[in-house]
C-alpha cells in the first residue's frame, strides 16, 4: 500500500499557494504572472487544454528569466507533460533540467525535491530503475532539513525497492524513516513508517519481528492525539495488518474480534468530516489511503474471511458492494491499487462460485481477471500464479484433470509464495489421488512435502488441516480406512477449532462414506446428516451431491424407503443443476483458457465444439 502525500485538498493546495507566493516574489514583471495565469487556466479547463498550457509555459524561456523562475518553469513543464501527455522524452528533459538547476540554487527545496521525485517516477515508468535509485538517494541525503520531503522521498525509495521485491532494503529505509519521524516529533508519520515496515515483514513471514513491532504500533496509535481521520486511518492500517496476519495463518475464528473492530473503525471514519486544516508539523502531511479506498479494503478482508470460513453468501454480498464501489471510484481515479483490489476480490468470488456450483459465472470472472491483467504487466506478474491456480480449480470442477494438472504445475512454476505453493500442492495431490495409479511416484513426493505430521512448510492452520484431509482422502482410496479415519479426525479437530466450515463438511461426508463402506450405517448416518446440513448452509453443491447419494444408499440399506426416495430426489435435483451448469461452462468460448499455460493471457477465445458432460469427478 503506497504512502501518498496529503493529496490535492491539502499538501498540493499548500504547495500551489507557496509556489504562487514565491513566483510573485521572484518576478515583478507582469509577463511572467500573465503567462503563468494563462497556463493554469488552460490546465484546469474542462476539458484541459494541455497543448495551450504547454505553449504558455514554453513562452517563459525567450524572456531569459532569472534562474529560479527558469528552474520552476522546467518543473512545471515536466510535471504537465508527465501527467497529461505521452511525451515522456520532453518530460524527462525538463525534469532533468529542473533537478540540475535546483541543486545550484540555495534554499530552493520545493523545486529540487519535487523535480527529483517526479523524475524518479518517470525513470521507473521507463524501466530505468537504476537511474531512479541514485537520484532518490541523493535527494534523501540533502533533504534532512526539510521533514516533509525527506519523509516523502524515503517512502518513495522504499516503494521502489518493494516493487523490485527487495524487501530487506525497503524495511531498512522504513526503519530509518521511523527514527527520523521520531526525532522531528511526528509520532503520526513514525506510525506510518512502522506499520509499512510491519506489512513488509508480514510479506517476508518474519513473524518474530512482526509481533513486537505491531505491539509498539498499537501503543503509538492509541496514544497519538491529532486529526480524528488521521488517527482512525492509522487504526484501520493497524487492524488490517492484524486481520490479514490471522487470515494468512488460517485462524478464521481467532480473527473475529479484530475484524469486528476494523468494521467498526471504518464506520467511524465514514461519519467524520475531513477538515482542511493543515497539520502544524510538515512531517505529518501524509495519509495512508483515501477514505473510499479504505472502505473497499475493509470489504475485501471481510470477503477473505467469509471465503475461508465458508460463509459464501456473505462473501458474495460484500463482493457485490465492493465491486460497485470500485466501479464508481475507477470513473474518477486511475490509481493502480484499485485494479489490485478488484483482482483480489474476483479471485475470492471465483472460488466461491466454484463451490456453490456456478462454474460458468466463475469462468467469465476468470476471463475478467485476464482482461485486467492484460492492461497492466505488473498486475499480471503479481497475479499470474493465482490466475493459473483458479483455472486449475475450474478444470477440476469440470473434470478436465489433465488440464488441471497443467494449470497447477504452471502456477507452481510462477510462485515463490509459501502459502500459495502449499495450497497448489494440496490441490494437485488431490488431482493425482482421483486419477488413480498414473502418478504414484509424483504423488508420494507431493504428500511428503506437505506432511502435516512433521515439518509442514507453512504455519497456516487452515492449510495444515487441509493437508490432513488430503492424506485421509489418499488413505481412503488406498483402502486403509483406519488410517483415513485418523487423518480425518485430525482435520475435524482443527477445522472445528477455527470454524473452517467447508473442511468440516468435507471431512464429515468422507468419514460417513468410510463408515458406510465398513457397514457401520448408524455411525455413517451420524456423519452424513450434519455434513448435509453444513453443506446446505455454506452452500457447497459438491458436498450436497455426495451427501445426498450417501443418504439415499444408507436409507435403502436400512429399509427406509420414504427417506431413500427423498434423498434420491435431492440427489437428482443437485445432479441436474450441476450438469446444466457444467454444459453451460464448457460451451463458453472462455473454456479454451484451460489450455493456456505460457505467456500473457490470450486476448480472444474461440467457441467450443461441444462440452464433455462427465460428472464422475463429483462423486
Amino acid at each position: 500500500f503506497r504512502k501518498r502525500d496529503a493529496g490535492p485538498s491539502r499538501a498540493a493546495a499548500a504547495a500551489q499557494a507557496a509556489a504562487a507566493q514565491a513566483a510573485q516574489a521572484e518576478a515583478a514583471d507582469s509577463w511572467y504572472l500573465a503567462l503563468l495565469g494563462f497556463a493554469e487556466h488552460f490546465r484546469t479547463s474542462s476539458p484541459p487544454k494541455i497543448r495551450l498550457c504547454v505553449h504558455c509555459l514554453q513562452a517563459v524561456f525567450p524572456f531569459k528569466p532569472p534562474q529560479r523562475i527558469e528552474a520552476r518553469t522546467h518543473l512545471q513543464l515536466g510535471s504537465v507533460l508527465y501527467h497529461h501527455t505521452k511525451n515522456s522524452e520532453q518530460a524527462r528533459s525538463h525534469l532533468e533540467k529542473a533537478v540540475s538547476a535546483g541543486r545550484a540554487i540555495p534554499q530552493f527545496e520545493d523545486v529540487k525535491f519535487e523535480a527529483a521525485s517526479l523524475l524518479s517516477e518517470l525513470y521507473c515508468q521507463e524501466n530505468s530503475v537504476d537511474a531512479a535509485k541514485p537520484l532518490l538517494r541523493k535527494a534523501i541525503q540533502i533533504s534532512q532539513q526539510t521533514p516533509y520531503w525527506h519523509c516523502r522521498l524515503l517512502f518513495q525509495l522504499a516503494q521502489l525497492h518493494t516493487l523490485e521485491k527487495d524487501l530487506v532494503s525497503a524495511c531498512d529505509l522504513l526503519g530509518v524513516g521511523a527514527e527520523y519521524a521520531r526525532v522531528v516529533g511526528s509520532e503520526y508519520t513514525r506510525a506510518l513508517f512502522l506499520l509499512s515496515k510491519g506489512m513488509l515483514l508480514l510479506m517476508e513471514r518474519k513473524l518474530q519481528e512482526v509481533h513486537p513491532l505491531l505491539t509498539l504500533c498499537g501503543q503509538i496509535v492509541e496514544n497519538w492525539q491529532g486529526n480524528p481521520i488521521q488517527k482512525e486511518s492509522l487504526r484501520v492500517f493497524f487492524l488490517v495488518l492484524q486481520v490479514t496476519h490471522y487470515l494468512d495463518a488460517g485462524q478464521v475464528k481467532s480473527v473475529k474480534p479484530c475484524l469486528k473492530q476494523l468494521q467498526q473503525c471504518i464506520q467511524t471514519i465514514s461519519t467524520l468530516h475531513d477538515d482542511e486544516i493543515l497539520p502544524s508539523n510538515p512531517a505529518d502531511l501524509f495519509h495512508w489511503l483515501p477514505k473510499e479506498h479504505m472502505c473497499v479494503l475493509v470489504y475485501l478482508v471481510t470477503v477473505m474471511h467469509s471465503m475461508q470460513a465458508g460463509y459464501l453468501e456473505k462473501a458474495q454480498k460484500y463482493t457485490d458492494k465492493a465491486l460497485m464501489q470500485l466501479e464508481k471510484l475507477k470513473m474518477l481515479d486511475c490509481s493502480p491499487i484499485l485494479s489490485s483490489f478488484q483482482v483480489i476480490l474476483l479471485e475470492h468470488i471465483i472460488m466461491c462460485r466454484l463451490v456453490t456450483g456456478h462454474k460458468a459465472t466463475a469462468l467469465q470472472e476468470i476471463s475478467q481477471v485476464c482482461q485486467l491483467c492484460q492492461q497492466s504487466p505488473r498486475l499480471f506478474s503479481n497475479h499470474a500464479a493465482q490466475l493459473h491456480t483458479l483455472l486449475g480449480l475450474y478444470c477440476v470442477s469440470v473434470n478436465c484433470m489433465d488440464n488441471a494438472e497443467a494449470q497447477f504445475t504452471t502456477a507452481l512454476r510462477l510462485t515463490n509464495h509459501q502459502e500459495l505453493w502449499a495450497f497448489i500442492v494440496t490441490n494437485l495431490a488431490s488431482v493425482y489421488i482421483r486419477e488413480g495409479n498414473r502418478h504414484q511416484e509424483v504423488l508420494y513426493s507431493l504428500l511428503e512435502r506437505i506432511n502435516p505430521d512433521h515439518s509442514f512448510p507453512v504455519s497456516s492452520h487452515c492449510l495444515r488441516a487441509a493437508a490432513f484431509y488430503v492424506r485421509g482422502l489418499f488413505s481412503f482410496f488406498q483402502g486403509r480406512y483406519n488410517e483415513a479415519k485418523r487423518f480425518l479426525r485430525e482435520t475435524l479437530k482443527m477445522s472445528n477449532a477455527e470454524d473452517l466450515n467447508r473442511l468440516t463438511a468435507c471431512s464429515l461426508v468422507l468419514l460417513g462414506h468410510i463408515f458406510y463402506v465398513l457397514g457401520n450405517h448408524r455411525e455413517s448416518n451420524n456423519m452424513v446428516v450434519p455434513a448435509m446440513q453444513l453443506a446446505s448452509k455454506i452452500p457447497d453443491m459438491s458436498v450436497q451431491l455426495w451427501s445426498s447419494a450417501l443418504l439415499r444408499d444408507l436409507n435403502k440399506a436400512c429399509g427406509n424407503a420414504m427417506d431413500a426416495h427423498e434423498a434420491a430426489q435431492m440427489h437428482q435435483n443437485f445432479s441436474q443443476q450441476l450438469l446444466q451448469d457444467h454444459i453451460e461452462a464448457c460451451s463458453l468460448p472462455e473454456h479454451n483458457l484451460i489450455t493456456w499455460t505460457d505467456g500473457p493471457p490470450p486476448v480472444q477465445f474461440q467457441a467450443q465444439n461441444g462440452p464433455n458432460t462427465s460428472l464422475a469427478s463429483l462423486l
